[in-house]
């Protein structure tokens, strides 16, 4: 399985990357320590995260390979996935789009950095 990021989202997480960080791509079900919330619909939601490398994975049991290095997941979200997938800036919405060999997995995909508190405030797609 991989995920590869276009290069407006490359430059948004190297943005606020630092040495050591890790990245995560959360399945927003309610479960561990970064997901926000399970909402109560049948819309699969994911959300990218930087996390410091001090910084708990419980339940990110699993990674997937990408542009920018390994790819922490849910073990059990890859049943939302796909073997190939990328994830583009929409300029028109100021929003992230995942898709899949499929089509679209998420077409709101939130970006919050963990390691800045102030992040999640700024999230556009919650």
């Amino acid at each position: 399985m991989r995920v590869d990021f276009d290069e407006n989202v490359v430059a948004k997480i190297k943005a606020n990357w630092q040495d050591g960080d890790r990245l995560l791509l959360t399945f927003e079900d309610g479960v561990g320590p970064y997901s926000q919330h399970a909402m109560i619909h049948m819309q699969v939601q994911f959300s990218i995260n930087i996390i410091g490398s001090d910084m708990s994975l419980d339940t990110y049991d699993q990674t997937i390979d990408s542009n920018l290095g390994p790819v922490y997941i849910k073990g059990y979200s890859a049943d939302s996935l796909d073997e190939h997938m990328t994830v583009k800036y929409k300029k028109t919405y100021d929003t992230m789009q995942l898709s899949g060999d499929v089509g679209v997995i998420d077409d709101n995909v939130g970006f919050i950095d963990f390691t800045d508190p102030a992040s999640i405030k700024k999230n556009p797609a919650r």
